[in-house]
């Protein structure tokens, strides 16, 4: 038995806090998930494509722009999807209410599934995957970031400073004990689910996808003279990202 799905985007603080995140794009999103989850796709041309986490729609937005023949958006949020279809303007783009965990998808469907941090939100993990297997076409692509392991180890994890307010080390613990971890963003309560590399590897693998590649993004020289905070991160990696194939 599985936890049952949590709605936190919906709670009002919680909404607001992101939104302001977001359209500022002045996170760890912009700067360094993005770019590298952009790297893992394939020739978006006419791709029928999956977005589960879709938020604001942005993503979806971007892959028609590059010509995508189609989009499915799927948000556990009211709040994010109403949004959504406020910015877009696109027949070809179709949002749809649901939570991963229970989300019902006609198998063959899809070209492409991308999910944006979203699936350590998610309980059952495996059978997330299970499903987008059965829902790409025979050669379509999985691709998702998730909070680094490192990270969601120990739920809020944080810097440990010196008296200076200088960060020393990033703490680890309890990294092998996957599950649930009850975390504070912008809210007290909001739940998250900790996994290994190998878990996540293992998940893709045991739905019979095929790994293509495995990323822990850095700032590039560019961005780092652009922003030398960015410099801080590659001490500990902020994101992990999985691209899998299923076979032709």
């Amino acid at each position: 038995m599985t936890d049952t799905p949590q709605n936190i985007y919906d709670d009002p603080a919680f909404f607001a806090g992101y939104a302001a995140l977001r359209d500022t794009e002045g996170g760890l999103n912009a700067a360094l998930e993005q770019p590298a989850l952009a790297r893992l796709l394939p020739p978006l041309a006419g791709l029928r494509v999956l977005d589960l986490g879709c938020g604001f729609g942005d993503f979806a937005r971007a892959v028609r722009a590059q010509g995508a023949a189609s989009v499915l958006g799927v948000d556990v949020s009211a709040k994010m999807l109403t949004e959504a279809r406020a910015r877009t303007d696109d027949p070809a783009i179709r949002y749809e209410q649901a939570a991963i965990e229970t989300l019902a998808l006609e198998e063959r469907a899809f070209d492409l599934a991308v999910s944006s941090l979203a699936l350590h939100y998610v309980a059952d993990y495996a059978g997330a995957v299970r499903r987008v297997a059965a829902a790409l076409a025979p050669g379509g692509r999985f691709v998702f970031s998730v909070e680094h392991p490192m990270c969601t180890a120990l739920g809020g994890g944080q810097w440990h400073c010196d008296a200076a307010g200088e960060p020393q080390h990033w703490p680890v613990d309890r990294y092998g004990e996957e599950g649930r971890r009850d975390t504070r963003w912008f809210v007290d309560g909001v739940v998250k689910y900790h996994r290994t590399v190998a878990g996540y590897v293992n998940g893709l693998v045991e739905a019979g996808l095929v790994l293509a590649r495995l990323g822990e993004p850095e700032a590039d020289p560019a961005a780092l003279a652009a922003r030398p905070d960015l410099a801080l991160h590659r001490r500990r990696p902020p994101f992990l990202l999985l691209a899998a194939d299923k076979p032709a």
